[in-house]
C-alpha cells in the first residue's frame, strides 16, 4: 500500500479497503503497546520489590531519586541503573 496515494484516484472500495487495513494495523499496534506497557510495569514492580527487600545496609545506598523516577514511570536509562548497582 502506497503511503501517500492520490486519494482522488481511488475508488470507494479501495478507500474502504485502506481504512480496514489501517484500522487493523492500528489495532495490532495498540495491542503490542499494551503488552509492552504490562511487561514494563512487571519489571518495575520486580525492581522495586528487590530494592525494598534489601537489608538496611544496602538500603542506605539506594538512589532515592532513581527509585522515585521508577515509581513515577520515568525509568532511568539502564546504564544509570547498572552504575548505581556497582556503587
Amino acid at each position: 500500500m502506497d503511503v501517500n496515494p492520490d486519494l482522488e484516484q481511488l475508488s470507494d472500495a479501495e478507500l474502504k479497503e485502506m481504512i480496514r487495513e489501517l484500522t487493523a494495523e492500528e489495532r495490532d499496534i495498540s495491542y503490542r503497546r499494551r503488552l509492552l506497557h504490562g511487561r514494563i510495569e512487571l519489571l518495575k514492580t520486580e525492581l522495586v520489590r528487590r530494592l525494598k527487600n534489601k537489608d538496611e545496609g544496602d538500603l542506605s545506598v539506594v538512589d532515592v531519586d532513581s527509585l522515585s523516577k521508577i515509581l513515577a514511570g520515568r525509568l532511568p536509562e539502564v546504564a544509570e541503573l547498572e552504575r548505581s548497582d556497582d556503587d
